[in-house]
């Protein structure tokens, strides 16, 4: 382990943090730093400028509504012209270049990186849909780094960034504090809030879903009750840290889909003290109160929703994010794994470790596949074979973690994702010698 991730680790392991999702969360780095009474005052504590930052318009409902006051050393106003900067392998909505493919797909994880490649200069576009500059839709990216972001930060406007390690810890140092994420976690930056990726580790995979929409929140619970699924005591803020840095600081801004740099002669991550609902934050799905069948068939897989992204119809997600955590199966005469499915929501699936229930080879940690609206899918030969003649005895799932982006919109692929050299060949070939069982 390299010195600066042995450093990212300790202290990644020595963070606080404030607890609870969607939570008017308050902090501050220094006492006194926060004004008490009034949002802006006429001069605020410490000579610190204060600063709305608003996640949703004014006048949405309180509900939904995300804003926070930033009490920092210098305003965000204060920065030279941006001019446009290469985009790499990264793509915005609308997603154009290829047309959008009614077939299974599944792509082994990304080769390894150029030494020298952080997190932002590691990020490839596998699709999406929507329009980014109409706020609605999402993408999917994945990302593969071996080296931290040094003197340069980052801010997504096209939408918030929800990040899921696969391998290989980060330290997020954001406009709000440090957040620790690792495999088996997830973290969330806001829309527009700047942050710096350090790396835990020598190398860090894992994936990205860009929400252009709604803010994702916590699903209705309806007929479950009060309790279940992801608790948002579970959900970790980060306490206020701040970097009173005077040197030159590159800003990278995502904007309408196109990568946009400035040089700061300061670090942007200079914020003292904040309130506010619009925080970046991490959870632990392992921490998810997963829920199902105590008698007989397998429930929908809306059970293991931990976020959801509204859209303008009632149940209709423009992003559900989804986890198979660990979990028991206890259903009698059920054929337990995920069931054969055509489904007029499109599904992107990921694995952070383990195998899969419901396929039981080619789908690794790293890598991932798509099912396109009404592509039929479901368990592979083997596991067809296997989970027919199981024995229904209590089976405790343990040994995986997958999660899903599911959205209401196709997914149409990148032309890099659909020509990859890691996308597998021969992917419907999991479902050729399942036999004709019919007997009239």
């Amino acid at each position: 382990m390299s010195g600066g991730s042995e450093q990212a680790r300790k202290t990644a392991e020595a963070l606080d943090y404030l607890t609870g999702f969607g939570n008017e969360h308050s902090s501050e780095a220094v006492p006194g730093a926060l004004p008490i009474g009034r949002n802006s005052p006429q001069r605020s504590p410490l000579g610190l400028y204060a600063e709305q930052l608003s996640g949703s318009a004014f006048t949405e409902p309180r509900s939904h509504n995300r804003r926070s006051w930033l009490y920092r050393i210098r305003p965000s106003a204060a920065h030279p012209p941006f001019i446009r900067t290469g985009n790499g392998a990264l793509r915005s909505a609308p997603f154009t270049e290829a047309p959008a493919d009614p077939n299974r797909l599944r792509w082994n994880p990304l080769p390894d990186p150029a030494p020298g490649t952080d997190f932002l200069a590691g990020l490839w576009t596998l699709g999406g849909n929507g329009d980014a500059t109409q706020r609605s839709g999402m993408a999917i990216h994945l990302y593969s780094a071996n080296a931290s972001m040094t003197d340069r930060v980052f801010s997504d406007s096209d939408g918030e960034l929800l990040i899921v390690p696969e391998r290989g810890g980060l330290l997020l140092r954001t406009e709000f504090g440090l957040l620790s994420a690792g495999p088996g976690e997830m973290a969330l930056i806001p829309r527009g809030v700047r942050f710096r990726v350090e790396l835990q580790d020598e190398t860090a995979r894992g994936y990205v879903c860009e929400n252009y929409g709604r803010p994702f929140e916590l699903p209705d619970l309806g007929p479950i009750g009060a309790n279940g699924l992801a608790a948002a005591r579970d959900f970790r803020a980060p306490v206020a840290a701040y970097e009173d840095d005077e040197r030159p600081t590159e800003v990278v801004n995502k904007f309408c889909g196109n990568l946009w740099t400035a040089t700061y002669d300061h670090s942007p991550l200079d914020v003292v003290a904040w309130h506010g609902t619009h925080v970046p934050y991490v959870y632990d799905l392992r921490s998810f109160n997963v829920l199902g069948s105590i008698s007989y068939d397998h429930p929908d897989p809306s059970i293991f929703t931990v976020l959801t992204s509204p859209s303008d119809t009632a149940g209709l997600a423009g992003v559900d994010f989804v986890v198979f955590a660990p979990r028991w199966l206890v259903g009698e005469d059920t054929f337990r794994p995920p069931y054969f499915h055509r489904n007029v929501m499109s599904e992107y699936m990921g694995l952070i470790d383990g195998a899969y229930d419901a396929k039981a080879e080619g789908f690794v940690p790293g890598g991932g596949s798509l099912h396109n609206m009404m592509s039929a899918h479901g368990p592979d030969r083997e596991t067809f074979d296997r989970a027919s003649a199981a024995e229904l005895k209590p089976q405790k799932i343990d040994d995986g973690l997958a999660f899903m982006f599911e959205t209401r919109w196709p997914i149409t692929a990148t032309a890099q994702a659909a020509g990859a050299d890691h996308l597998q060949s021969g992917y419907d070939d999991v479902w050729q010698g399942l036999q004709r069982h019919f007997r009239a």
